[in-house]
């Protein structure tokens, strides 16, 4: 099982752990939401829990509980920028079907 990020990911993570002054990395999760059936949740780690699979992708930690790993397995985090719209993007195999709005998904 893995989870990784492009440079680029890596990169923008790296500035804002930098910028925050604090951080182990980023958690990657998912959580029941959604048209779909599940969507995606990030948020900085400043305290790994006693269930995390930890990746280092580029330098980067990415702390992943043992719960959404069967979801995310594979999955590769991108960032970039598209015409106005800036943010991360995931790279899942796992996604059987994804909502018009990419917002949700379910495998």
């Amino acid at each position: 099982m893995s989870i990784t990020l492009t440079e680029q990911a890596a990169q923008h993570v790296a500035r804002y752990l930098e910028k925050r002054g604090k951080g182990l990395g980023l958690r990657l999760g998912v959580r029941t939401s959604g048209c779909s059936g599940m969507a995606y949740k990030l948020e900085f780690v400043d305290e790994a829990q006693g269930d995390d699979e930890v990746y280092e992708s580029h330098g980067v930690k990415v702390f992943v509980d043992a719960k959404s790993l069967p979801y995310l397995d594979g999955t590769e985090l991108d960032y970039g920028r598209e015409g106005l719209k800036e943010g991360f993007r995931f790279n899942n195999p796992n996604i059987r079907n994804q909502c018009g709005c990419g917002e949700s998904f379910s495998v």
